[in-house]
């Protein structure tokens, strides 16, 4: 009787070492890793917020407007009529005039203004580029005029050979006076929308009161 109650409790272990078929959870598991990479592609939207930024470049266009505050408008060029263009002064020395005159090319070229629709004229000695270039002889000279790609630098007793560009600034860098009142008029009749006029404000006052 012994032995026969001995047999169940061998067979009794097998049972549980055969139920370890719940291994499929883990696979269960492992797919539903799968769709968490998913979301990851989504911070490529973020980028786009940053798109405004080439906005930026809108600033530099409020610049223009910095180059009225300089110069002082004469009082009767804006109530005109569109076809007369408009003056603008720029005080300086004789000695500074040519260096006013460049830097209101600079803030011109700055602001849009193509090279070629810039003259500028000397009422005392000639810009070095025009000397330079009459150097070549006067043909090569007044056919950069003509070629109109870049600026061009005249002395102001030759204002009537100049021809009429958008944009004129006169540096009155010394000269005899006459010189300014003769060439001061035909600068401005040259100037198609504006006429820039660097040097003694006094001087110039006079000038633009009495021929202008």
């Amino acid at each position: 009787m012994s032995t026969l109650a001995s047999h169940p409790a061998i067979e009794e272990p097998q049972i549980p070492e055969s139920a370890q078929g719940p291994r499929v959870t883990p696979a269960a598991s492992r797919t539903a890793q799968t769709p968490r990479p998913v979301p990851g592609p989504r911070p490529a939207a973020v980028p786009r917020p940053g798109r405004p930024g080439p906005v930026r470049p809108a600033p530099p266009a409020q610049r223009a407007p910095q180059a009225t505050p300089g110069p002082v408008p004469v009082p009767a060029a804006p109530s005109v009529s569109a076809s007369v263009p408009q003056i603008q002064l720029i005080p300086a020395s004789a000695e500074g005039a040519l260096d006013a005159a460049e830097e209101a090319v600079d803030l011109l070229l700055d602001t849009g203004r193509a090279p070629g629709e810039i003259l500028v004229l000397t009422s005392g000695d000639p810009h070095p580029w025009a000397a330079h270039e009459l150097s070549f002889g006067e043909a090569a000279y007044w056919a950069q005029q003509d070629a109109g790609d870049d600026v061009f630098y005249a002395d102001a007793a030759q204002v009537q050979r100049a021809a009429v560009r958008p944009v004129v600034v006169f540096a009155v860098n010394g000269g005899p006076d006459d010189v300014l009142t003769g060439a001061l008029p035909v600068a401005l009749a040259r100037a198609g929308a504006l006429l820039i006029v660097c040097g003694d404000s006094q001087l110039i006052n006079s000038v633009l009161g009495a021929g202008v």
